[in-house]
């Protein structure tokens, strides 16, 4: 089953010790690490006073280059009961359960100063499935949005997409209705126009790039009408979902802008799940489907985290380790997923008064925050883009180690216990930070140093800092959310 389509039609089912062995030499992977300034980081539903306050206390300092917010454009309203509601837009008018447009324009000129770009979750494959009511207290049909759309601009006749279509017919993939909701023509000139009005809206605000929801569902000829009406030259990245032998393809997309590389989480999964030894080799020839010049790569988003699909915050040290593969290892742009602790798959985020959401807060218990517990590891991946993989180690099971050219290097341990060795590490002679958590790392002249790496835990170590924009504040060090672990823990911890 895709992930895309498991978890939208759960959502809205509501309605309707191993041995150290001798290292060996191995080539370094084919693959190079794409010219990035850094990593994006996926706020997911924190309303726009706490991206704000976030980007200048702690993505700046700690060098993430974008943050990804959650869809601005008003919705229909579940009462802020669900968290899928703000995938059913209503009208494209900033009046959504995050903040109105005043507080977004605010928090893109905090996190412009802090150095911090900002990309925008874009939903226009379609409108409502629901509802008739939206947060900001519009009135509308499944096909009637007064002032915006009428029941001409939607595809027709009705159809509904069927688990068969996407193996073997795309058009219905494309034009037919995802999971009821209300598919927008967008082959017609006046939708394009009205699509393009509400993106180059945000671009007047500063917004810097889009990420386009369901992108699969629309007709690629259709997406690049729409990118060549707007302003400037705004980063787009896509999501389409990769399955197996399907109609639609990820290349299909490339032209337009970066995509998703949705195989890359599910295959990190099985390794820290079985044996990192074999990430040696990890980069398309495991299968994944997009370029490392054009994926964005990630370990979970808000529905892969749901779905099983993927590692979630639950999986407590495997998934911080993930992550500091991911951040480590030269394959596509790499973007941390922050979001709100769950029980409740289809619940909403922290929120009162009708819905909308309340400020994040990293010490209650009720958001991962996730993401600070990267900081470290968002300067490595800057000092170390562009160079490749020398130095691999593995002993044969689930501790690994690698440099990145001269300019970084890391060693992951996915076992219970410490090890303890002399690695080779590329690096010229002094003594290191860990970027991972504390303590230091000495590297003698000839480029090696004894290191323990505790069990569950990574060391990750730099010649090069990252500076933070002048004026910002020091990273936050808010502790880590239930499930989690401490950068570099004494003895391994139970996944949540």
């Amino acid at each position: 089953m895709k992930p895309y389509r498991v978890i939208v039609a759960t959502a809205l089912s509501a309605l309707a010790s191993a041995a150290v062995v001798v290292p060996i030499a191995l080539s370094p992977p084919a693959q190079a690490a794409p010219p990035t300034p850094g990593p994006i980081v996926k706020l997911w539903n924190w309303n726009w006073n706490s991206v704000a306050r976030e980007c200048t206390d702690v993505l700046g300092p700690a060098g993430y280059s974008a943050v990804q917010v959650s869809p601005p454009s008003d919705s229909m309203s579940k009462g802020g009961s669900v968290w899928w509601d703000i995938y059913q837009p209503a009208r494209y008018t900033l009046t959504s359960k995050f903040g109105d447009e005043n507080a977004f324009r605010n928090m893109v000129n905090a996190c412009h100063a802090a150095g911090v770009k900002v990309h925008a979750d874009a939903v226009i494959n379609h409108m409502t499935g629901q509802g008739s009511t939206s947060y900001g207290g519009y009135g509308f049909g499944k096909y009637d949005y007064p002032g915006l759309y009428s029941s001409a601009d939607f595809h027709s006749p009705v159809c509904g997409i069927n688990n068969s279509d996407y193996n073997n017919d795309g058009w219905r993939v494309q034009n037919c209705e995802l999971v009821g909701l209300s598919d927008l023509n967008t082959g017609s000139e006046y939708v394009r126009n009205q699509i393009a009005g509400y993106l180059n809206k945000l671009t007047s605000l500063g917004v810097d790039g889009f990420r386009i929801d369901a992108a699969k569902h629309i007709n690629p000829g259709d997406l690049a009408a729409i990118k060549g009406k707007l302003t400037g030259s705004p980063y787009i990245h896509q999501e389409v979902i990769q399955g197996d032998n399907e109609a639609i393809t990820p290349s299909q997309y490339t032209g337009i802008g970066d995509v998703h590389e949705f195989v890359y989480g599910r295959k990190l999964k099985e390794q820290f799940a079985g044996q990192i030894k074999n990430l040696q080799s990890f980069g398309q020839s495991w299968g994944l489907s997009v370029p490392s010049d054009k994926a964005v790569v990630f370990i979970d988003n808000h529905d892969t985290e749901r779905n099983g699909s993927t590692m979630n915050y639950k999986y407590g040290d495997a998934y911080k380790l993930a992550n500091v593969f991911m951040l480590a290892w030269p394959y596509g742009t790499p973007r941390v997923y922050s979001g709100f602790t769950w029980s409740n798959g289809e619940g909403g985020p922290p929120s009162a008064n009708g819905g909308f959401v309340t400020d994040a807060n990293c010490g209650n218990g009720q958001w991962t925050c996730f993401h600070r517990q990267m900081s470290g590891m968002v300067g490595f991946n800057r000092a170390v883009a562009g160079t490749s993989v020398g130095n691999w180690y593995d002993n044969g099971n689930n501790v690994i180690a690698f440099s990145r050219g001269d300019k970084g290097w890391v060693a992951i341990n996915n076992e219970s216990g410490s090890v303890t060795r002399t690695f080779s590490t590329g690096l010229p002679a002094g003594t290191y930070a860990n970027d991972v958590g504390g303590g230091t790392v000495t590297v003698g002249s000839n480029g090696s140093a004894s290191v323990t790496v505790p069990g569950r835990s990574a060391v990750a170590i730099r010649p090069s800092t990252w500076a933070p924009p002048p004026g910002s504040r020091p990273p936050s060090t808010t502790a880590p959310a239930p499930g989690t672990t401490t950068a570099a823990p004494t003895t391994p911890s139970a996944a949540g």
